[in-house]
């Protein structure tokens, strides 16, 4: 046999290993975007009022209209949405309306704030308010070594600055997107044990 067949046999066996465990990686898609929707929905909800106030204000919020009616559909939707990525049931379904949420998180919240979910000045996609938040962060951090316990503040992590950039909602999206196209997972989820009925 040649060296070509060979390594053509190999990586066939290989790959057709694989097939067996294709499930997996769906399924941590779908338990790492789970808890991060069902929290997101949860908070929604639970500080309805605030949010629809937030999402329904021009002035210093989104100035989305029919507030009260896009917090219920948010919510719901990464609520119920990620409730349903727990089990894998109706994945690629799920999926769309997550990935839409995401887009307009993206959108209306995050862009004008570019890429970097944290302040990190050392980012090669730090921009002109990143550099302005590490001036600020410098200067809380003095205020607080001065005037408070800053050993205390700081013993389960440092102090940071968000940003509130795209990268989050970009990085859900795009495994949303994977999902879409994956499904639920091969033996992981309750879509494919109906597919299999």
């Amino acid at each position: 046999m040649s060296l070509t067949g060979t390594l053509e046999s190999i990586n066939n066996r290989f790959v057709g290993g694989l097939s067996h465990l294709e499930g997996i990686a769906p399924l941590l898609l779908r338990l790492f975007l789970a808890p991060i929707m069902i929290q997101a929905g949860w908070t929604k909800f639970a500080s309805f009022e605030d949010t629809a106030a937030w999402m329904g204000n021009a002035d210093w919020g989104l100035g989305l209209p029919f507030p009260e009616l896009m917090v219920t559909l948010a919510a719901g939707t990464e609520l119920l949405g990620g409730i349903a990525l727990v089990f894998g049931f109706a994945t690629r379904w799920v999926a769309i309306p997550l990935m839409f949420t995401m887009l307009v998180a993206i959108f209306s919240v995050h862009w004008d704030n570019g890429w970097l979910a944290l302040s990190d000045a050392t980012s090669w996609l730090a921009n002109d308010r990143i550099q302005e938040a590490v001036e600020r962060k410098a200067a809380a951090i003095s205020l607080l070594k001065e005037h408070g316990n800053y050993s205390w503040l700081t013993a389960k992590g440092s102090i940071t600055v968000l940003n509130n950039g795209i990268e989050f909602a970009a990085t859900y999206f795009v495994m949303l997107l994977s999902l879409l196209f994956t499904g639920g997972g091969k033996y992981t989820s309750v879509d494919y044990w109906i597919s299999r009925r």
